[in-house]
């Protein structure tokens, strides 16, 4: 590593987190972020969609506000439910009421270990790269695991995901919820 790199590394990320407007909290899980005048807390933790088919749609708009077909950036909780959680890139598939929702992704390759993936009932799907990745990694949304988010909990929007993909997506949510 170059000389002073880390400290650049670190002057970015520092700019960053204070132009998204988070603050630190104890615990390390990040405070109310406010967005668009609003103070959101951080994610719920995921539960299942209301009884009945899942209606997902494909409907972003450029309009400042997270719809299907979109990644945002919000906080999901781990799956122990233990409080804590990561602040990560979320696929929007869908509504139920004014809730929102949604697959995490990851950057991680989850093909090289499917087998034990699938073993504890996770699945995932490729979507690509795109702009919600600095780095331009190919992402993976997790199928198996609904996230209901509030749209305000949302901190930011990443990207538009192409429809061919999301139609891809939305096949195997289906598939793995019914």
């Amino acid at each position: 590593m170059a000389r002073g790199s880390w400290r650049e590394s670190l002057g970015r990320l520092v700019t960053a987190v204070v132009r998204e407007g988070i603050r630190p909290a104890r615990g390390g899980r990040p405070a109310a972020v406010r967005r668009r005048g609003r103070s959101a807390a951080p994610g719920k933790t995921p539960v299942p969609p209301a009884a009945g088919a899942l209606d997902l749609d494909y409907a972003p708009r450029d309009d400042g506000h997270p719809d299907p077909g979109e990644i945002v950036w919000a906080w999901v909780p781990f799956e122990e439910d233990d409080g804590r959680g990561k602040d990560r890139p979320v696929l929007v598939v869908g509504r139920d009421g004014d809730t929102l929702l949604g697959l995490m992704l990851s950057s991680k390759d989850h093909d090289l270990d499917a087998a034990d993936e699938a073993r504890h009932g996770r699945h995932w799907v490729d979507v690509g790269t795109g702009a919600w990745d600095r780095q331009g990694r190919p992402s993976e949304a997790r199928v198996d695991r609904l996230l209901r988010l509030d749209p305000a909990d949302v901190r930011r929007e990443g990207a538009v995901l192409a429809r061919e993909r999301f139609d891809d997506v939305a096949a195997e949510v289906r598939r793995h919820h019914g």
